[in-house]
């Protein structure tokens, strides 16, 4: 249920500013879809994961707060990030 190290990496250099930028706002967005398309996945296999499920909760919950931060910060990156990785439609 955790991303691997080629995927992590490859998020981090698409995302971020440097191969070494995980502590931005869109590379945590990006990183946090990652690990929720991951989780849900496994939560239509695996029905009954309650611990999974509230991981998931937690996880979209905070992606929901850094979006709303990146919103406030700056539309433009939060339109093109939304639209990069097909979260939401825009509005």
């Amino acid at each position: 249920m955790t991303i691997n190290l080629k995927n992590k990496t490859e998020i981090i250099e698409k995302y971020g500013k440097n191969a070494k930028d995980t502590g931005s706002v869109e590379t945590q967005i990006a990183l946090l879809t990652e690990k929720v398309q991951e989780l849900t996945e496994h939560l239509k296999t695996n029905p009954k994961d309650f611990q999974g499920r509230r991981g998931l909760l937690m996880m979209v919950g905070k992606r929901k707060r850094l979006l709303s931060y990146l919103k406030d910060r700056n539309l433009d990156k939060y339109r093109q990030l939304i639209k990069k990785l097909n979260i939401r439609e825009s509005k």
